[in-house]
C-alpha cells in the first residue's frame, strides 16, 4: 500500500515539474527565460518515485563502516599492555590509531597513575612508536572527533613541542580548525589552557577566536560551564556571550554545573549579577538530595567572595546544614562560618550550632581555625548563649599558643577578643610594646593604618575596661606614634545632614560644636556637644577632654551637664537584613560611653524618613532628652 502512495505522488510530482515551466513562460515570460529548474527525475530518489519502485532494504548504504576485530579488542581492554598487543596483531588506519592511542592513554593513567610519574621506558615500546608513526602518516585520513582525542593523549604524554607526531597533529588540528564543532573547539581549549608550547597557544587561541564568532551554536550546558571556568585565559568578548549563553541555559544547569560556574566566576573576582540571581534561583529549585556539604561549601564561598546576597538561599543552606553540624570538620565550619561573616549574614541557629562544635570538638580545632571563627564572631558582633562554656574553652586553647602567632594574627585576635568583651590583659599588654608595633613599618600603607586603629582599640580596651592594669606613662610613646591624623575622608549623605542641623542645633555657634572628632581611643565622632541641665549646647572649650589629642580645656563639667556623642550608622554598619550593628561599631559605642559619652546613634532607616529640617531638628532634641534620661536613670 505504501509503495503505490508513493508511485502515484511520484508521478504527480513529475508531472507538475514538465508543467511549471510552461506555466510560467506564459505568465512571466522575460522571468521564465532565466529559471533554470532542475528535474524531479534527474535525481536518483525521483526516478524511483516516477517509476513506481520501492527502496528496498539491500538498496540502503552502511552509515557507519563495520567493526574490526582491533576496535572489538580495544573495547574490552582493561589494561595498557591489551591495547598495544593488540594493534601489533591487528595493525589498523590512521583513524584507528588515533582511538587506540587516547584508550592506552586512559588506561595508562588508571591503572599506573601520571605520565609524569611512569620510567621513561613506558614511551618506547616499538608497538607504541608503530601506532604513532601510523598516525601521523594518515592524520589527514583522521576523523575529526578523533584527532582532537588523539591530540589531547599527545599532551597528557607530555611529548616534547618538535615531537614530529605531536608537529603533525597540531598541524593538521589547524587546517581544520573551522570544521570542527563548538564542542571539540571547547575541548581543545579545556586541555590546552596552560601549556607552553608555541604551537599549543596558537590553536588555544585560534579555538578561541572561532568560538567567538560561532558562540550562537553553544547548546550545551558542560560546554559553558567548563569555559566559563576557564575564563581568566579568554577574551572579555568571548566571556560575556559565555555568560549570556549561561542565562539562556541556565534552567538545565545541573547542582554541579551551577557549583562550576559560581565558584569560577569567585575566582575571576567576576561579579555578573544576572547569572548569579538566575543560578540562584533555579538553585532553589532542586531537592535536598542535590544540596550536598560540598555544594554549599562552594556557594558559600563564591557568595561570600563576590558580595553576593540572596537571602532564600541562605536560609535553604542554613535550614540544610542545621542537621549536619555534627557531621562536619572543623576546616567545614570555619569555611561555612568565614563565608557567611564575609556576607554579613548572621543566621542565629546556625552560629549556635558552630559554636556549641567547638565546644564539643575543641581539641580537634587547630589554632588557625580557632582564629578565622573567633574573628568571624566578632565581625558579627556574635555571643553564644553558652558563653561561659565556650570561651573557657577559647582561653585554655590560646593561653599557650598566643605568644606564638606571628603578630598580624596576634592583633587581629585580640582585636576580636576586645570586640567579644573577653580580652584579658596578658593578651593585650603585649600587643602595645614597641616590639611589636616594629613589626608593622614592612606593611602596605594601608594595611599598616588598619593595624594601628586596631591596637589603638586595643589600648582603649586596655584603658577603659581593664584600668588597674592599664598605665599610661609606659604606654605614652607607643600611644603618641600609633596616633596621627586621620586621611580626610568623603562624607557620607547621611554625615552631611547630620552636620548640617547640629550646626542648626548650637545655633551655628563654632565652640558649641566638633564634627569630625578624632579620638584618642582610634574612633571618630561625627559630632560632639557638651549639655546643660536644660538639655541645651554649652560652650564646650573650657571643659576637659580626655579624648582628646590635646586634652581639652582646664575645667570640669559642671554637675547636670553631659557630654553627648552622635554617631550616624550607615546601612554597611549593620549585618544582613538586621537592624543589628557589627561587632566593631558595637565595641566604639561601648568605648564611648565609658569614656563617659551619652551616644546618640542616628540610624539610616530612621533618617531617611525625615523630610524637613525642621523634623531632623525635632528628631535629634528628642533623642538627647531620651538618651539623656536613660543615663540618669542608670
Amino acid at each position: 500500500m505504501a509503495s503505490r502512495v508513493l508511485g502515484r505522488c511520484g508521478r504527480l510530482l513529475c508531472l507538475a515539474s514538465l508543467q511549471a515551466p510552461a506555466v510560467t513562460a506564459r505568465l512571466l515570460p522575460a522571468v521564465a527565460a532565466e529559471v533554470h529548474r532542475f528535474p524531479l527525475w534527474a535525481t536518483a530518489g525521483g526516478r524511483l518515485m516516477c517509476e513506481a519502485r520501492t527502496v528496498k532494504k539491500k538498496d540502503d548504504l552502511p552509515l557507519m563502516p563495520t567493526r574490526t576485530r582491533l576496535e572489538e579488542l580495544m573495547d574490552r581492554a582493561v589494561e595498557p599492555e591489551d591495547i598495544l598487543q593488540a594493534w601489533a596483531e591487528n595493525s589498523g588506519t590512521g583513524n584507528q590509531a588515533g582511538i587506540s592511542l587516547k584508550r592506552w592513554t586512559h588506561l595508562v593513567i588508571k591503572t599506573k597513575g601520571k605520565f609524569k610519574e611512569q620510567p621513561p621506558e613506558l614511551l618506547e615500546d616499538p608497538r607504541l612508536k608503530n601506532m604513532l608513526k601510523t598516525l601521523s602518516q594518515q592524520v589527514s585520513l583522521v576523523w575529526n572527533s578523533t584527532l582532537v582525542s588523539a591530540l589531547q593523549a599527545l599532551w597528557i604524554m607530555n611529548l616534547p613541542p618538535t615531537d614530529p607526531v605531536l608537529n603533525s597533529v597540531e598541524t593538521e588540528i589547524q587546517w581544520r580548525m573551522r570544521r570542527l564543532t563548538y564542542k571539540q573547539l571547547a575541548h581543545l581549549i579545556d586541555w590546552g589552557i596552560g601549556r607552553k608550547g608555541p604551537q599549543d597557544v596558537v590553536i588555544v587561541q585560534a579555538a578561541m577566536k572561532q568560538l567567538e564568532l560561532r558562540w550562537t551554536e553553544i547548546a550545551d550546558v558542560r560546554s559553558v560551564s567548563t569555559l566559563i571556568s576557564k575564563g581568566e585565559q579568554m577574551a572579555p568578548t568571548l566571556l560575556d556571550r559565555l555568560e549570556d549563553k549561561a542565562l539562556e541555559l541556565a534552567e538545565a544547569f545541573t547542582t554541579e554545573d551551577i557549583r562550576k560556574v559560581c565558584v569560577s566566576l569567585a575566582a575571576q573576582s567576576r561579579r555578573s549579577v544576572p547569572i548569579l540571581r538566575a543560578l540562584s534561583y533555579h538553585l532553589l529549585q532542586k531537592s535536598s538530595s542535590e544540596f550536598t556539604t560540598h555544594l554549599m561549601l562552594d556557594m558559600a564561598f563564591a557568595y561570600g567572595k563576590l558580595n553576593f546576597h540572596h537571602t532564600q538561599v541562605f536560609q535553604r543552606m542554613a535550614s540544610e546544614l542545621l542537621p549536619r553540624i555534627p557531621e562536619l570538620s572543623p576546616v567545614e565550619v570555619t569555611r561555612l562560618s568565614k563565608s557567611f561573616g564575609f556576607l554579613k549574614w548572621l543566621h542565629l541557629p546556625l552560629f549556635e550550632a558552630f559554636a556549641e562544635h567547638y565546644t564539643l570538638n575543641s581539641e580537634k580545632y587547630n589554632v588557625f581555625q580557632l582564629s578565622n571563627l573567633l574573628m568571624t564572631f566578632a565581625r558579627l558582633g556574635f555571643q553564644p548563649s553558652k558563653g561561659d562554656e565556650f570561651y573557657t574553652k577559647v582561653h585554655s586553647s590560646l593561653k599557650d599558643s598566643f605568644s606564638r602567632f606571628e603578630p598580624f594574627l596576634q592583633t587581629d585576635v585580640a582585636w576580636s577578643l576586645c570586640v567579644l568583651q573577653q580580652a584579658k590583659p596578658q593578651y593585650l599588654i603585649p600587643l602595645l610594646q614597641e616590639r611589636h608595633i616594629s613589626t608593622f613599618t614592612d606593611a602596605s600603607p594601608a594595611r599598616r593604618d588598619n593595624y594601628r586603629l586596631k591596637l589603638l582599640h586595643v589600648a582603649a580596651t586596655l584603658q577603659l575596661e581593664h584600668p588597674e592594669s592599664f598605665n599610661t606613662q609606659p604606654f605614652q610613646n607607643v600611644l603618641d606614634a600609633l596616633r596621627h591624623q586621620s586621611p580626610s575622608s568623603h562624607l557620607s549623605p547621611l554625615q552631611t545632614s547630620l552636620r548640617q542641623i547640629l550646626h542648626i542645633l548650637v545655633d551655628s555657634r563654632t565652640d558649641a560644636l566638633r564634627v569630625g572628632v578624632d579620638t584618642v581611643y582610634g574612633w571618630t565622632i561625627d559630632g560632639e556637644i557638651v549639655v546643660d541641665n536644660d538639655n541645651k549646647p554649652v560652650s564646650l572649650l573650657p571643659f576637659k577632654a580626655s579624648h582628646l589629642p590635646s586634652g581639652g580645656g582646664q575645667e570640669n563639667l559642671p554637675d547636670g551637664a553631659h557630654r553627648v556623642a552622635f554617631l550616624p550608622w550607615e546601612f554597611p554598619n549593620f549585618c544582613s537584613k538586621s537592624k543589628d550593628l557589627l561587632g566593631r561599631f558595637v565595641m566604639m559605642k561601648r568605648h564611648l560611653q565609658l569614656a563617659g559619652f551619652i551616644t546618640v546613634e542616628v540610624p539610616y532607616y530612621e533618617w531617611l524618613q525625615l523630610k524637613s529640617d525642621y523634623q531632623k531638628l525635632s528628631y535629634l532634641k528628642d533623642k538627647i532628652g531620651k538618651a539623656v534620661a536613660e543615663d540618669m536613670a542608670k
